[in-house]
C-alpha cells in the first residue's frame, strides 16, 4: 500500500500585521538585528557580568562564554521554527498558550517575561542615568539615589515618546547606539590585545591560552555552572526583536535569521573581549573589589587612554538606553497581542492610525516602569541589583518553556525529515534541558542564605524575589481567569499542533478583525 504524498501546509496561521494596526514591510534584517543586540546592551551586560564570571570561572571565562551559548543557541532555533509557524508580534505567549493552553501561555509567556523585563526596565533606567551623570562629570549627583531616579524616569519617558513615533525611528537610533557599543568594545580589544603583545599589561595577567576555551579544563564543575548561569544573563534580551516581527519585510524569514545572527554576533563579541580583559589585567585585577562589578569602566582607560576610555564609559550607559528604548518597543507590542487575543483589556491594542504603534501599551509600559523603578529605589539604593540577580530563574523559566512549545507543536513533522527531527526535536529538546537544569541550579544557589550576603528567614532574599515573582504570577493567572474567560476558554487561541493550522488560522484571523 502506497504511502500518501504529502500536501502543501495551508497559509501561515497568524492574522495580518495590518489587522493589528502595525505597519507591515517597515524594517529589514539590518534594523531587526539592530534591535535584538541592543536589547541585550552588550556594552552594560559585558562591564557589569564579566567581573563576577571571572570571579566563578578564572581564566576559563572565555570557555563559560562558548558553554552557555549552547542552550541560548538551540533556544534560538525554536524560536526561529515557531516564528516561521506564526509570525505574532506576541511571540512566546501565542506559541505557549497554542501548545499548552492559556493559563500556561498567560503564566510563562505573558507575566513571566514581563516581570522579568519589568526588573530589568528598571536595572537599566538607573545605569543609563548613573553613567551618563558620570560622563558629564557628575559624579556627586550620581551618588544620590533620589536624583538618579528622577533621571530614571525622565529617560524611561524619553523611550516611550521614541517609541511612539513609530518602528523607523527607532530602529534608526538603535543602529546609532549598537554602532557606538560595538566600536566601544572593539577598541578595548585593540588596546588590550596591543598591551599584551607589547608587555605591557597589567601585574598578574598571563599571556592568552587555547585552554581559556575549552571547558573540560576547568576541574571545578560547580563553578562553571554558577559562570554558565551568569551567562544566560548576559545573553538575554535578544528575543525582543521577535515583537517586530510583523513589521519586517519578511514576517516568517527575517526575525528567525536576525534570531540567530544576533546570537552569534554577541558570541564573538563576549569571547573575543573576554580574552582581551583577562589576557590584560588577569584574574586578580578583573576581581579586585573596585574593579569586579564595573570591569569596562575600570579597565578601558588603562588599556585605550584617557580619551576613548571616556567613550567606552559613554558607550556602557548608552548601552543601557539603548535597551531601554528596545523595551519601550518590546513590550508594548507584547501587550497588544495580548489585547487583541482578549488576554488583556481591549485598550491594550489601541493603535495610532498614522504611526502604527499601540500608544495605549506605550503610556501603560511607561507609568509601570516608572512605578517599578520608584518603588524598588525606595525599598533600597542597591535592592534593584539584587533583583536582577533573580532573572536568571524567570528568563530559564520562559525561555525552557518555549523550547518545549517547539518540540510538542511540531512533533508530528519529526518522522518526515531528519532535518525537522534535528531542529525542531533534538536541538530545542536538549536546550530546554539545560534551561530547566540552569533553573534548579540557580534556585538551590539562591537559597542559600550566604547568596551574595542577604536571607530573610534563612533563606538567600535573591530566592524570595525570584520565586515570589513566580508564585505572585500564578495567583494572577488564577484570579484573572474570570476576567478574561474568552481567554481562558481557549477561544481566541484554540489550543492544537502543527497538523490542525487552518483551525488556528480561521481563528485568530477572525478575533483580530473583531
Amino acid at each position: 500500500m502506497s504511502r500518501p504524498v504529502p500536501q502543501p501546509p495551508p497559509p501561515t496561521a497568524t492574522p495580518a500585521a495590518s489587522a493589528k494596526g502595525l505597519k507591515a514591510g517597515s524594517i529589514g534584517i539590518g534594523p531587526t538585528v539592530a534591535l535584538g543586540l541592543a536589547a541585550v546592551a552588550p556594552a552594560y551586560s559585558l562591564a557589569v557580568t564579566l567581573g563576577f564570571v571571572v570571579l566563578a570561572v578564572g581564566v576559563h571565562t572565555p570557555a563559560a562564554f562558548l558553554l552557555g551559548f549552547v542552550p541560548i543557541l538551540f533556544t534560538a532555533f525554536a524560536f526561529r521554527e515557531l516564528n516561521k509557524e506564526m509570525p505574532d508580534c506576541g511571540g512566546v505567549f501565542v506559541w505557549i498558550t497554542r501548545v499548552f493552553g492559556p493559563r500556561a501561555g498567560w503564566f510563562l509567556g505573558g507575566w513571566v517575561p514581563q516581570i522579568a523585563t519589568f526588573i530589568a526596565t528598571a536595572a537599566l533606567a538607573q545605569v543609563a542615568a548613573t553613567y551618563l551623570l558620570e560622563f558629564l562629570g557628575l559624579g556627586g549627583i550620581a551618588e544620590q539615589p533620589i536624583l538618579v531616579a528622577l533621571l530614571a524616569c525622565s529617560l524611561i519617558g524619553l523611550s516611550a515618546v521614541v517609541s511612539a513615533r513609530g518602528i523607523e525611528l527607532s530602529a534608526l537610533l538603535q543602529y546609532a547606539l549598537i554602532g557606538l557599543q560595538l566600536v566601544a568594545l572593539g577598541g578595548f580589544c585593540v588596546g588590550a590585545f596591543t598591551a599584551i603583545g607589547a608587555s605591557g599589561t597589567l601585574e598578574g595577567a598571563e599571556p592568552p591560552s587555547l585552554d581559556w576555551l575549552n571547558p573540560f579544563a576547568f576541574d571545578d564543575a560547580s563553578g562553571l555552572v554558577s559562570g554558565v548561569i551568569l551567562c544566560l544573563f548576559i545573553y538575554w534580551g535578544w528575543d525582543a526583536l521577535i515583537a517586530v516581527n510583523e513589521e519586517t519585510t519578511n514576517r516568517k524569514s527575517t526575525p528567525g535569521r536576525a534570531v540567530v545572527i544576533t546570537t552569534t554576533i554577541l558570541l564573538v563579541f563576549y569571547v573575543v573581549t573576554a580574552v582581551a580583559a583577562v589576557g590584560f589585567a588577569g584574574v586578580a585585577g578583573i576581581t579586585d573589589p573596585g574593579t569586579v562589578s564595573d570591569v569596562l569602566s575600570v579597565l578601558g582607560p588603562q588599556a585605550t587612554g584617557t580619551v576613548f576610555g571616556q567613550i567606552i564609559i559613554l558607550a556602557v550607559g548608552l548601552s543601557a538606553l539603548a535597551a531601554l528604548m528596545t523595551v519601550a518597543v518590546s513590550t508594548p507590542r507584547s501587550w497588544l497581542s495580548m489585547g487583541t487575543y482578549r488576554a488583556l483589556p481591549r485598550a491594550a491594542a489601541t493603535m495610532h492610525p498614522i504611526r502604527g504603534t499601540p500608544t495605549t501599551s506605550i503610556l501603560w509600559w511607561a507609568l509601570l516602569s516608572v512605578g517599578m523603578t520608584v518603588g524598588l529605589t525606595a525599598i533600597a539604593a542597591d535592592f534593584i541589583g539584587f533583583a536582577v540577580l533573580s532573572i536568571g530563574l524567570l528568563i530559564a523559566a520562559y525561555y525552557a518553556a518555549t523550547a518545549l512549545a517547539c518540540v510538542v507543536y511540531f512533533a508530528p513533522q519529526m518522522r518526515t525529515s531528519a532535518g525537522s527531527l534535528l531542529m525542531k526535536g533534538i536541538l530545542p529538546s536538549v536546550g530546554a534541558a539545560m534551561m530547566i537544569a540552569a533553573f534548579v541550579l540557580s534556585a538551590l544557589d539562591m537559597y542559600s542564605p550566604d547568596y551574595v550576603g542577604l536571607s530573610w528567614l534563612g533563606i538567600g532574599t535573591v530566592f524570595w524575589t525570584g520565586v515570589g515573582a513566580l508564585v505572585t504570577g500564578l495567583i494572577v493567572t488564577a484570579l484573572l481567569q474570570n476576567r478574561f474567560r474568552e481567554f481562558f476558554s481557549a477561544q481566541t487561541i484554540p489550543r492544537g499542533n502543527v497538523t490542525n493550522r487552518a483551525e488556528l488560522a480561521t481563528t485568530l484571523t477572525s478575533e483580530t478583525e473583531a
